[in-house]
């Protein structure tokens, strides 16, 4: 495989070819105007394989990002740039009728590592049918309100507090408690203790609510005592996180990343 070699032009972004800037067109919007733009993200395909990557990211051009993708050395991770990474390991065909969440919405917020399968919910609303032999990936078939779900890096996915919500109920502690600390511990996420539990109350029919208070009971033993909360408020049964915000009046949930 073989990189174009470097060369004066090519370094300072100019085409050798181009013409000059026309009237009233200032040499340093012309080219920047032309010059490359490389794609924050590859992944195995068009331009490159699988083992042009490889070959690409231990020559230090490219660093591996995540399971099946490169991005531009020294670039910062984001959340944007995460839930783009997974938007491309979704079907295109399915990708507007699933959201990311769980462990793999963890991930996209920074909370967690990456699964080795992406974790989408499907709202029981819509025929899943179809979805069942998407490779790679473990669907759920689950209520989303309104406020459960954020439009981010072209995918969507499971808000901040719904994505608590679901791993403090149905992952196993020893992964679950981790990403719990970290969305509880950034600011930027908004999720609060107390609002979590309150959530976790108001989740009709679900066995692991129990499992869950423990979760948390192991970040904040004095808050959860036992998996026993004294709830002053109570939240009628919910489908969404979002009866939890009517209540408690939480504005955040009704905003995107």
């Amino acid at each position: 495989m073989a990189i174009p070699p470097a060369s004066s032009d090519a370094g300072s972004g100019r085409d050798p070819s181009a013409s000059p800037p026309g009237p009233g067109c200032p040499a340093g919007a012309a080219e920047a105007a032309a010059a490359p733009r490389f794609p924050e993200l590859y992944a195995p395909g068009v331009p490159f394989a699988g083992p042009e990557l490889q070959s690409l990211a231990a020559d230090g051009l490219l660093a591996r990002f995540h399971q099946h993708g490169y991005t531009l050395p020294g670039l910062p991770a984001s959340p944007q740039l995460r839930a783009r990474a997974a938007a491309g390991a979704v079907p295109a065909a399915i990708r507007q009728r699933v959201v990311a969440g769980r462990m793999t919405a963890a991930w996209i917020y920074g909370c967690a590592a990456e699964p080795d399968r992406l974790a989408l919910l499907v709202d029981a609303k819509r025929r899943v049918s179809s979805l069942r032999n998407t490779r790679g990936c473990t669907l759920h078939e689950v209520r989303l309100g309104p406020f459960d779900v954020i439009s981010l890096g072209g995918l969507m996915v499971s808000s901040p507090l719904r994505t608590a919500l679901d791993i403090a109920l149905h992952v196993e502690p020893e992964r679950a408690v981790p990403a719990l600390a970290g969305l509880l511990a950034r600011p930027q996420q908004d999720v609060r203790l107390r609002l979590l539990v309150r959530a976790i109350e108001a989740t009709p029919r679900v066995p692991h609510k129990r499992a869950a208070l423990e979760k948390l009971a192991l970040l904040a033993p004095a808050f959860v005592a036992g998996g026993a909360v004294d709830v002053e408020d109570p939240v009628d049964p919910a489908h969404g996180a979002e009866d939890v915000a009517e209540v408690l009046g939480v504005a955040h949930l009704e905003r995107e990343l």
